[in-house]
């Protein structure tokens, strides 16, 4: 694997757990517009590197699909499971905002259903874990897929998952009243999940893009934003469901335009910006980044007497304190918990016989595309109410 494109997918993940933490610490009135692009870049991201990955130990001779799928799940427990069920542990011990009575749902990896059935965000400390159990659940399935479906069927298949994806967002205006749940449950990120899986299958046979791709792609963003920033408020019911179902759809295929140009490595001054070390670094982290900063946020709230700056409310105060804690603890968490266990690894490789610079040993997408995103799901979706649970943005000092 190069590693011009591995360098600049870590910058992705970077720049998308930044969007998380901005949408969360410091934007105003509680938008979760940026937290929103991430979580679609993260899934875009997830869907396109396991695939990546899957499809090139396939391509081996040595490849079995037995012993390929065990060492996709192992690998994926040694990486995503201890600091997951680290922090459910710490969440239990303290009873953290009351936390103690939904575990079992977040320790299953059905946050997702969890949140949609109470269609609330409590409690809200854990109300992250809905990307990861969404992640969790294609992770499942989808290498089944990969590995046991014809090789010249896949694309077929992505486009379908995307198509369901599609069909499953016109449900709604049958289904009445939106709630949580069209936002949570699995279809609704199938599409970006595919779309970076399809992404993947197109690059195994040819190194292009489609033109219609290329072409189109500025304008399917640059009406994503005109819509998100001037779009009035929905009148109805319909129109809501009419911006909601653009604001889904529009920012999938320039998320997928730029994870393919990091894969093969932008050149020029953007291309070095990208390979910065700060940049690469909070990529390396950005698991622990994502998991553990709701967990920071609510014991810095707690601290405010103890704090000058202002960490009570969205602002600079909390970004910077918040921020700057939640690294500091990623970093730790990674250097000292996670990197240890991210190298028992190499003893599970995906396909037998390869050396140690093979499949075995290129961008792990249990570091790669461990979440998805990882945000809070959606913008306002009546105009005024937003999906972010209040306490995110509490002013009080408890």
């Amino acid at each position: 694997m190069g590693n011009a494109r591995d360098t600049q997918l870590d910058a992705l993940r970077a720049i998308a757990v930044t969007m998380v933490l901005y949408s969360h610490f410091f934007a105003a009135g509680g938008s979760s517009f940026w937290g929103h692009i991430g979580v679609r870049l993260f899934f875009v991201l997830s869907g396109f590197l396991i695939t990546r990955l899957l499809l090139e130990a396939r391509a081996a001779a040595e490849f079995e699909t037995g012993p390929a799928l065990k060492s996709f799940y192992i690998r994926r427990a040694l990486r995503i499971f201890p600091p997951y069920f680290a922090v459910l542990g710490f969440v239990w011990l303290v009873d953290l905002e009351q936390s103690r009575g939904s575990l079992a749902w977040h320790a299953l990896y059905l946050s997702n259903f969890w949140y949609a059935a109470q269609n609330e965000w409590t409690p809200w400390l854990l109300c992250h874990f809905w990307s990861l159990s969404i992640e969790e659940q294609f992770y499942i399935a989808w290498p089944l897929i990969v590995l046991l479906a014809p090789r010249q069927r896949l694309e077929a298949i992505c486009i379908g998952v995307i198509m369901l994806s599609l069909a499953y967002r016109f449900y709604w205006p049958i289904a009445g009243t939106p709630g949580l749940a069209r936002d949570l449950l699995p279809p609704a990120s199938m599409d970006a999940l595919a779309s970076g899986a399809l992404l993947a299958a197109y690059r195994s046979r040819t190194a292009g893009l489609p033109q219609w791709l290329r072409a189109g792609w500025p304008g399917l963003a640059a009406a994503f934003f005109v819509l998100q920033w001037f779009a009035p408020a929905p009148a109805n019911p319909v129109q809501e469901w009419g911006l909601w179902l653009l604001l889904q759809i529009l920012p999938v295929a320039p998320l997928v335009v730029i994870v393919a140009s990091c894969s093969t490595g932008i050149g020029g001054r953007v291309g070095k910006l990208l390979e910065l070390p700060p940049l690469l670094g909070l990529g390396r982290i950005s698991y622990g980044v994502y998991l553990y900063h709701p967990i920071v946020l609510a014991l810095v709230v707690k601290s405010q007497p103890w704090i000058p700056l202002n960490v009570s409310e969205q602002g600079p105060g909390r970004f910077l304190v918040a921020g700057t804690a939640t690294l500091m603890l990623a970093s730790v968490s990674w250097l000292l918990f996670e990197k240890p266990l991210n190298s028992l690894k190499r003893h599970f490789p995906y396909v037998a016989g390869k050396g140690p610079g093979a499949i075995s040993a290129g961008m792990d997408v249990g570091n790669a595309g461990w979440l998805v995103a990882g945000a809070y799901p959606g913008r306002p979706l009546d105009g005024g109410t937003s999906l972010l649970p209040r306490k995110l943005h509490r002013t009080d000092r408890s």
